[in-house]
C-alpha cells in the first residue's frame, strides 16, 4: 500500500500537515465520514486543524480524484477514500455506510458521451439493524 504522502505528490497534490493526517484518516476510517466527523476525530491531535481547512482539503481531494463525496445521505455530504469503482450502501435506521461490490453496469453508447464517474448507492435496513428490529 502506498503512503498517503506518496499518493497525495503522485496526484499533483502538496501534503501539508493537514492534508496528510485527512487523507491517513479517510483511507484508515472506511465509514465514509462527513466534513464534521473527520474535524472532531482529528481535533485532539491537531489543535490548528479548523473545520474550513477540512471542507477545503475535501474539495480538493475530489478535484484531484484521490477521494469521492457521496450524496447517499439526505442529511450530510460523505466522504470515501477509495476511488475504485465501487457501490455504496446507506441503512435508513443507523445512517451507516458500507462499500459494496459494483454490479455489472454497461457504459451507456451514445456517441460524444465520455463517462468519468457512476454511481451507485443502495438504501435499506443493514443486517445489525434488521437483527434488533
Amino acid at each position: 500500500m502506498v503512503s498517503a504522502q506518496q499518493y497525495l505528490i503522485e496526484h499533483g497534490i502538496k501534503p501539508s500537515v493537514h492534508r496528510l493526517a485527512i487523507m491517513q484518516y479517510l483511507l484508515n476510517n472506511r465509514t465514509h465520514p462527513t466534513a464534521d466527523e473527520v474535524y472532531l476525530n482529528l481535533l485532539p491531535d491537531i489543535p490548528t486543524l479548523s473545520k474550513t481547512t477540512v471542507y477545503n482539503t475535501m474539495k480538493l481531494f475530489i478535484e484531484q480524484r484521490v477521494a469521492l463525496q457521496i450524496d447517499i445521505d439526505d442529511r450530510n455530504a460523505r466522504f470515501d477514500g477509495v476511488v475504485e469503482a465501487h457501490a455504496h450502501f446507506y441503512c435508513r435506521v443507523c445512517g451507516c455506510v458500507k462499500d459494496l461490490p459494483l454490479p455489472q453496469i454497461q457504459e451507456p453508447e451514445m456517441s460524444g458521451l465520455t463517462v468519468d464517474e457512476t454511481h451507485v448507492n443502495f438504501k435499506g435496513t443493514c443486517a445489525d439493524c434488521k437483527s434488533r428490529g
